[in-house]
């Protein structure tokens, strides 16, 4: 269980800082054995060793796993390692990529590829020494590195530093948005109480004088059993709306509704339980109402409860206003996934007088039913009546909908970051503020002028090279032909004009390593055109002068 727990512990401390999920393992273990078989290749190209080349394949992958918990210590490891083991040139571009993202500072950055690129160039050349044209060598090696680690770096730093500069705008952007709701939400109350005292000064005052003068008036003798009745009416409807107003106010002040007081003589029903009531008040004051209920019945939430009341109570009022006379029906519908309420009238039996209409009241169900989930439709139906009707949803498991309390909200859809990140309203102005066609686009073309510039200077490079090699070629490199034109007792300036210089980077290192040279003599050892047997196996061709007279030539098979 101890070791266990180490290797547990092991594991962590290598994943973080960001656990790795079985998916990312399996991508990375993929990544890492391809990487070996890619080092085992080139190893065997060169005619390595296998014990040599299992290390460097075994070391890939070590180092490809590390790349995450020590980027910098691996970027110089593989720029050493690099230097003397040629397997390792894959791994480079890997390293490269992972350190460029992963490493904090720029100045840690930029030391750390600056440390790699001198291990990697000092390794090589201490492994060459003495070799032929250091200079050449540290070239070639320079570019090398810069287009498998530096330049892979460098793009891959640019990426991680965009994604990070998108993320801090996309946090800034929502603590704005959370900001300005506040703001908004504030202003909102404030003007909700403004309001709610306006009215409770102003139409709680009219409401009491109507309520005692009616009250009073219900009790003169004078009146008949019909006018008292009527009087009573009105007495009860300005009772029930002076507990309306209360609660009414309650909500503009407290964003919720306030509870109805146990000692109030008339409670206001406002719910489908008082749409009988609103009937019954209709028909008191002479109006053919016709009330109907289908379906079977089922409890709704208490906002979708209120909303039909309101529905119907409108509509009444709707009716009474502009179709006076008219016999009205009232008809609730259950259906299976919504309440349907629908109020029809007829036309007007006479002319109605002057209407006193704010035009708001539809408008006002269409917003209530809009913040329960549901729907109001009103037009005209045919024979001149008028038709109000509202579908209701039972409660919040039925659908989508959008909480009646969240009268603050906006109908755009907010978007998480994800990983508890959040939440954005990507409208309109905020989505190019964030993900913008300019920055998106301005991103991608700097992205692609690095790649191409990178390209640029890698193609001039190899021009360049390819120009260099072409030359040392032709100044390095003879045929078995030309060999056998040459004759031992001819004279030296003779045989050299016959052969090429021999000053060419690819001779340097030749000399010495085949038989031994004739004493107080001179050589020129030139390469041959024809393919050794192994890529570290090199046929060449040796001429030693002396006094003025080629003495030996010889033909054998060096190993570089």
């Amino acid at each position: 269980m101890h070791v266990i727990s180490k290797v547990r512990a092991g594991w962590n401390w290598l994943a973080t800082p960001e656990l790795w999920s079985r998916r990312r393992f399996a991508g990375e273990a993929v990544l890492a054995v391809v990487l070996a078989l890619m080092a085992a290749g080139i190893e065997e190209l060169l005619a390595s060793s296998g014990p040599r080349t299992g290390a460097v394949a075994l070391c890939v992958v070590l180092m490809s796993l590390l790349r995450r918990r020590l980027p910098a210590s691996v970027l110089m490891a593989s720029g050493a390692l690099g230097g003397l083991l040629e397997g390792l040139a894959p791994l480079l571009v890997l390293t490269g990529w992972s350190a460029g993202r992963r490493i904090a500072g720029v100045g840690q950055a930029l030391a750390a590829f600056t440390a790699s690129y001198v291990l990697y160039v000092g390794v090589m050349a201490a492994d060459n020494w003495p070799g032929p044209q250091p200079i050449a060598m540290a070239l070639f090696s320079s570019l090398f590195y810069l287009v498998t680690t530096a330049m892979p770096g460098l793009v891959s730093r640019y990426w991680s530093q965009r994604r990070t500069l998108l993320h801090t705008l996309q946090e800034r952007n929502a603590q704005l948005l959370r900001e300005r709701e506040m703001v908004i939400g504030q202003a909102r109350m404030r003007e909700r109480q403004r309001i709610a005292q306006d009215m409770h000064d102003s139409l709680g005052h009219q409401l009491a004088l109507i309520s005692v003068h009616t009250g009073a008036l219900e009790v003169d003798p004078a009146l008949t059993d019909r006018q008292r009745e009527a009087v009573g009416v009105l007495r009860g409807a300005s009772v029930a709306a002076m507990h309306e107003l209360r609660e009414v106010v309650g909500i503009l002040r407290d964003g919720v509704e306030g509870p109805v007081r146990g000692d109030d003589a008339h409670p206001a029903a406002r719910g489908v339980a008082g749409v009988a009531g609103l009937v019954e008040a209709s028909r008191a004051a002479g109006t053919e109402v016709e009330l109907r209920f289908t379906g079977e019945a089922r409890p709704l939430a208490a906002a979708c409860d209120h909303a039909a009341y309101r529905i119907v109570q409108e509509a009444l009022t709707n009716a009474y206003k502009h179709a006076p006379g008219a016999a009205i029906t009232v008809e609730l519908r259950y259906e299976p996934d919504s309440l349907v309420v629908e109020i029809a009238n007829g036309p007007a039996v006479y002319l109605p007088g002057e209407v006193v209409s704010g035009k708001q009241g539809l408008t006002g169900l269409r917003e209530r039913a809009r913040l329960v989930g549901g729907m109001v439709h009103a037009g005209d139906v045919e024979g001149g009546g008028f038709r109000v009707a509202g579908v209701l949803p039972y409660g919040p498991d039925g659908a989508t909908f959008v909480a009646a309390a969240d009268d603050f909200r906006q109908q755009s859809q907010p978007v998480s970051l994800g990983d508890g990140g959040p939440v954005i309203d990507w409208a309109g102005s905020q989505r190019e503020f964030v993900m913008g066609g300019r920055n998106r686009s301005g991103g991608v073309a700097l992205g692609c002028g690095i790649a191409v510039a990178a390209l640029v200077v890698v193609v001039i490079a190899s021009g360049f090279g390819l120009f260099f090699l072409m030359g040392s070629l032709d100044k390095a490199m003879i045929d078995s032909a030309r060999y056998d034109e040459v004759s031992v007792g001819q004279s030296e300036e003779e045989v050299r004009g016959m052969l090429p210089s021999g000053d060419s980077v690819l001779t340097s290192g030749l000399s010495g390593k085949g038989p031994a040279e004739p004493k107080g003599s001179t050589c020129l050892v030139l390469m041959s055109e024809e393919a050794g047997d192994s890529l570290e196996t090199e046929p060449v061709f040796r001429f030693c002068f002396k006094d003025g007279k080629l003495i030996e030539k010889k033909a054998y098979v060096v190993k570089r």
